[in-house]
């Protein structure tokens, strides 16, 4: 495997077979898991095609495997990083860490997708907001 991110809150590795594997570590991680894993289990429910899709969560060992939504974006225009993470609101999700390092280009279809869901709310559903969890 190869580590993508290795910070005190998370370990992201990508497995030889292209998939995500994330393990939340460090401050509120049982909060941050549980939140990533509502997330993403709703925007799949809402068939939101531009984040990754959850394939397996451990909840023993905080670990969740997704996906690949691409590569990270370097450059993108300010007005268009506002455009992907308002376009989640149709999905009925603020993403709340709305910045470049969490937009990813997809090359199969040419799509920018979002990732990293750990501090996203939903919002039409006030219990699943994270509490008290800060960045």
């Amino acid at each position: 495997m190869q580590d993508v991110k290795d910070t005190p809150r998370a370990l992201v590795r990508i497995g030889f077979d292209g998939r995500v594997h994330k393990t939340f570590r460090g401050h509120q991680a049982r909060e941050r898991f549980d939140n990533e894993v509502r997330v993403l289990r709703h925007l799949e429910a809402q068939g939101c095609d531009f984040v990754p899709r959850l394939l397996e969560s451990d909840s023993d060992n905080l670990k969740i495997v997704t996906t690949n939504c691409g590569k990270r974006v370097d450059h993108l225009a300010d007005e268009r990083v506002k455009e992907l993470f308002d376009e989640l609101a149709a999905y009925g999700v603020r993403h709340d860490d709305a910045f470049l390092r969490n937009i990813t280009y997809r090359i199969t279809d040419g799509r920018f997708c979002l990732i990293d869901f750990e501090f996203a709310t939903l919002l039409h559903d006030p219990d699943s907001a994270p509490r008290n969890v800060t960045h």
